[in-house]
């Protein structure tokens, strides 16, 4: 999983505290209606060596207000 090299003490999508953040590059899916860990994922533009990538903070349920 993608790890940045100086993450951010808040998702940089909403402000809210998260669990983790993966980068993608290619398309991917996102089901959260079956997840036990993660409630919410935000998703956040940036870059890769120039090219465009999408950042996803993951949010426990706790982190989202519906534990």
């Amino acid at each position: 999983m993608y790890v940045p090299d100086d993450p951010p003490a808040n998702c940089p999508a909403c402000g809210d505290p998260y669990d983790s953040v993966s980068r993608h590059a290619d398309g991917f899916v996102a089901n959260l209606l079956d997840n036990e860990r993660y409630q919410r994922v935000c998703f956040y533009p940036a870059t890769d060596d120039g090219d465009p990538v999408l950042d996803c903070y993951h949010h426990t349920h706790e982190q989202a207000g519906t534990d």
